[in-house]
């Protein structure tokens, strides 16, 4: 399932949304050009390691320092491929406006690098011993998707599902795409807890930590009455649109 568009009220002009991904990109196409020896400096320093932390003599010995936490934040701007990153900019070009519009713009850079920070954490404790270096924007990205389904519950989301040979477009409410994408996340996080061979190398609990955390910013920032709308624009297709709450 591929979510192609929304109907919440998304920003006209998200400027934040639009600096992230021509960031994310512009780094990418940075680390492709590197050296393989430039390439490996860039992943030992700015990936996330957990052993980093869980042996800090080993760190140490590598030439790492143990108590630099920057790559809690750095990892969620490298990716590994061009499908990782197409995908996950392509989740955040559809989630964040809404965001965007409804947090404003501080708002939103706020509850990006917090939703980056929390996923790294969780990734961490999940993977404690871990030398393998993660990296990726999805818990961040995670963060997003909570923060849009709490604050647009009803509002819908068009998936693609390709069935056989065929697009079929299926739209459904941002509560119920949060709700089974965040349920999978534990299953294969769960899963991945007790047979990491079988995680196909996607970190499921960095998904689970940025969404949590995201969930909590959307709860906190409405309780509180927090939150600025900027211009928005409006879905115009067969989907019912969708009231400012």
């Amino acid at each position: 399932m591929i979510p192609i568009y929304d109907t919440a009220p998304r920003a006209r002009r998200p400027a934040v949304v639009y600096a992230i991904i021509g960031l994310n990109f512009l780094i990418f196409l940075w680390m492709i050009a590197l050296p393989e020896p430039g390439l490996y400096w860039v992943l030992t320093h700015f990936a996330l390691i957990p052993l980093r932390y869980s042996d800090p003599q080993l760190a140490m010995a590598a030439g790492l320092d143990p108590y630099d936490y920057w790559p809690l934040l750095t990892n969620t701007f490298l990716h590994g491929g061009w499908l990782h990153i197409i995908l996950n900019m392509w989740s955040l070009w559809i989630f964040g406006p809404a965001i965007e519009a409804r947090c404003g713009r501080p708002g939103f850079i706020l509850l990006y690098l917090a939703g980056a920070v929390a996923a790294s954490a969780a990734h961490l404790l999940a993977n404690w011993n871990s030398p393998v270096p993660a990296l990726g924007a999805s818990g961040a990205i995670a963060a997003i998707i909570a923060a849009y389904a709490v604050t647009y519950p009803r509002a819908k989301v068009i998936l693609l599902v390709p069935v056989l040979f065929l697009p079929l477009f299926v739209p459904v409410s941002a509560l119920f795409f949060a709700a089974f994408w965040f349920a999978i996340q534990i299953l294969q996080g769960t899963q991945d807890l007790f047979a990491s061979s079988m995680g196909a190398g996607v970190a499921w609990w960095a998904h689970i930590g940025g969404f949590v955390l995201g969930f909590i910013f959307a709860k906190a920032a409405h309780a509180l009455g927090l939150g600025r709308d900027i211009e928005t624009r409006q879905w115009t297709g067969s989907v019912p649109r969708i009231p400012r709450r």
